[in-house]
């Protein structure tokens, strides 16, 4: 297939995949609970970091998530006691467990409080056409207080290798615009040029298959490969092609 006709094609693909029919089935429905930014924010990462696996066990999940932040992921964080914290320790999606959810809630809270908020600690590290090493530098502050060894297996940092597909999914959510009524567009410091493509087996075999990608592994080299591809047929909003990607591989088995 020729450049303009595999454009025509996954651009045809992401009109019929970025539809709010999406949301039906997809993990982002959860921070569409919310309508402030904190807390849509929050939620959309808290719900980022369990979306691996059975995607309605991650729905569920994140759901009780929620409910053990009463419903308000923000004021939870800002203000919650230790005593607090005890109630999370119930909570487990696969390997993540309550005590990796008390010390998430724990380090968010020292990011409002002493970092600007998320926005702003991906921001400060943002390159022009990248946030790999946005991700990486966020990883340090993450885990910038005490913490368990255990939870920063939780945080993945490109620059040791990894895809990092699931904080590229909720920087996606983020950043590209609401128009379609799917991603929210609230994140105004970082631009859908700079974003990267969720890579993950589903991604990840069909852009294959349409030879945007020739590495075998799902990490960061095939994620530079997928980028410099995509950029290819929309630099200013390469990512709006995981819709087309992923939708082909789950919907159609391309």
């Amino acid at each position: 297939m020729k450049r303009t006709e595999l454009k025509e094609f996954l651009n045809a693909k992401v009109l019929e995949y970025e539809h709010p029919q999406f949301l039906e089935t997809d993990p982002i429905q959860i921070p569409h609970l919310f309508s402030q930014k904190e807390d849509i924010e929050i939620s959309g990462f808290l719900t980022a970091t369990i979306a691996w696996g059975n995607r309605k066990s991650i729905i569920n999940n994140a759901h009780k998530m929620m409910t053990l932040l009463h419903n308000a992921p923000y004021d939870f964080v800002i203000n919650h006691t230790e005593d607090d914290l005890a109630i999370l320790n119930s909570f487990v999606h696969r390997t993540f467990n309550g005590e990796d959810l008390s010390y998430f809630i724990s380090s968010l809270k020292n990011i409002y409080q002493h970092h600007g908020g998320l926005e702003s600690v991906f921001a400060k590290h943002a390159e022009k056409n990248s946030l790999q090493l946005a991700i990486s530098e966020f990883k340090k502050v993450f885990f910038s207080i005490e913490h368990p060894k255990r939870s920063t297996k939780h945080v993945s940092d490109p620059l040791k290798g990894s895809a990092a597909k699931r904080i590229n999914m909720f920087l996606r959510w983020m950043v590209r615009d609401a128009n379609a009524n799917v991603d929210f567009g609230i994140w105004k410091s970082i631009q859908p040029s700079q974003l990267s493509c969720p890579l993950d087996v589903h991604s990840g075999n069909v852009a294959r298959k349409l030879k945007l990608l020739r590495r075998k592994q799902n990490d960061s080299k095939a994620l530079a490969e997928l980028d410099k591809n995509l950029r290819k047929l929309d630099p200013t909003d390469p990512v709006k092609y995981d819709f087309a990607l992923f939708g082909l591989g789950v919907f159609e088995k391309f």
